[in-house]
């Protein structure tokens, strides 16, 4: 998905230039946009379905959501692999497709004692889980005033189920988690590749670009990360 300024199309055609080295069997890859312009012929792009209003002021991304929207039935096909826009491909990604569960996604690597999922990277069956959208444009009024994002609702509405479940502590990762050295050895230490990493997410600050460059300052210091650019490219 992509909308707004913060991410151009050059996200989603790396997005795909990785998926495609990394994924054996034929796959329909699918942007859900309000840009589509620059983006590569090979990605099908579709307008982003409508969600009901979001009583915030600030929006804490909950535009997830339309991704379970009846709106889609036919563009998604039998099972969809979502992956946000700034993750990086390291690994193969069959095993993604393969493994058990009805919705796994990432254990959030900042809530220990709560069963609470990342939606970077989750994989559902559209047909089943349509109920999703639908519970939550019933109350959306109540639930984005409870809830603090669209991931904690989803983690929260499929343990209610018992249809949550995670990947592989080991298959996704997080930069700033398992790259990144404890401060202050990040300011001369080279972040590390993960092992047995097959999608490694970048929450928050920094982004691919960022972590490849590196930066030096006062508030965040840490060194390049030149392996990035063997897998973010077309």
């Amino acid at each position: 998905m992509k909308w707004g300024a913060k991410y151009g199309p050059e996200y989603v055609n790396r997005l795909y230039g990785m998926v495609s080295r990394r994924l054996a069997r034929p796959f329909r890859f699918l942007c859900l946009t309000d840009a589509p312009a620059g983006i590569r012929a090979e990605v099908a792009c579709a307008p982003i379905p409508a969600l009901p209003a979001i009583p915030q002021p600030k929006e804490r991304g909950w535009t997830k959501i339309a991704a379970f929207s009846p709106a889609l039935e036919g563009l998604l096909g039998d099972t969809a692999l979502f992956l946000d826009l700034d993750v990086l491909v390291l690994g193969p990604l069959d095993p993604l497709l393969e493994h058990p569960g009805a919705f796994p996604m990432i254990r959030d690597w900042y809530h220990h004692r709560r069963l609470v999922g990342n939606s970077s990277v989750f994989r559902f069956r559209p047909a089943e889980q349509r109920a999703l959208f639908e519970a939550f444009s019933a109350d959306a009024d109540a639930i984005v005033r409870r809830i603090r994002n669209e991931q904690e609702f989803v983690s929260e509405y499929l343990e209610a189920r018992g249809e949550l479940s995670f990947w592989p502590k080991p298959w996704c990762q997080s930069f700033r988690v398992s790259c990144l050295a404890p401060w202050p050895l990040r300011a001369w230490q080279t972040p590390r590749r993960p092992a047995d990493c097959r999608v490694l997410v970048f929450h928050g600050e920094p982004k691919p670009p960022q972590a490849l460059a590196g930066r030096a300052g006062l508030v965040q210091t840490y060194r390049p990360a030149p392996w990035i650019a063997e897998e973010w490219r077309d």
